[in-house]
């Protein structure tokens, strides 16, 4: 298997922490999407995904882009330990929060649409880095509320699930840009009960090869 990357993408981050979960042995290919102008336009990475987005993953002759999809993929093939519910609301609300995150929260700050805001619409950094903290503060408002009802050590209960594959990577992003987080009791006590098992603590990205 082979997970095509970037050290400090939050979808690869994602896909890292389902693998090791899972106790998977992958191969990390680097994608760079800063040097080269963005080695995800090349034209071989175009060839294996015209999104020129990371991540993809590669199992045999089965490629597959998007890391939700992934996630569900190694989900299904490896059942143990699964990282949604039995019951079926159980599952809708985990795979809710979820999508909060992936769709409604992390495109808002991915590294094209930044690129965008600085480059074509000429904003300045301190409008740049305003843009990312009110997306990430209404977003994390919204599912410190629903977490409210639904966590305990984790998003949901004390199992791991599909939530908290992609809340770390987020809140993680969220550091990055100094955001501060004091509002978020619920999002601060998950990210520190996640980063005490290795599968987290082995994806970070200052973990990865291709850090830097």
């Amino acid at each position: 298997m082979k997970l095509y990357g970037y050290w400090r993408s939050s979808a690869a981050y994602r896909v890292r922490i389902a693998l090791n979960l899972k106790q998977l042995s992958f191969d990390s290919v680097a994608v760079h999407l800063i040097k080269n102008g963005g080695e995800q336009h090349s034209e071989n990475y175009k060839t294996l995904n015209p999104a020129q987005l990371v991540p993809t993953f590669v199992d045999e002759d089965v490629s597959v882009n998007q890391s939700l999809a992934i996630i569900e993929y190694l989900d299904e093939k490896y059942p143990e330990p699964a990282f949604l519910p039995k019951s079926l609301a159980a599952k809708a609300q985990v795979r809710a929060a979820a999508l909060d995150i992936a769709c409604d929260i992390h495109p808002l700050n991915n590294l094209r649409v930044l690129q965008y805001l600085t480059g074509p619409l000429a904003l300045s950094e301190e409008q740049k880095l305003g843009w990312i903290k009110h997306w990430l503060n209404v977003g994390f408002t919204a599912l410190e509320q629903r977490l409210a009802l639904t966590s305990g050590q984790y998003c949901f209960a004390d199992e791991v699930t599909l939530a908290d594959i992609c809340l770390i990577p987020q809140i993680y992003n969220a550091q990055r840009f100094s955001l501060d987080m004091t509002a978020y009791p619920n999002l601060n006590r998950i990210y520190h009960n996640c980063q005490q098992l290795a599968a987290f603590a082995l994806a970070v990205p200052e973990q990865q090869a291709d850090a830097q």
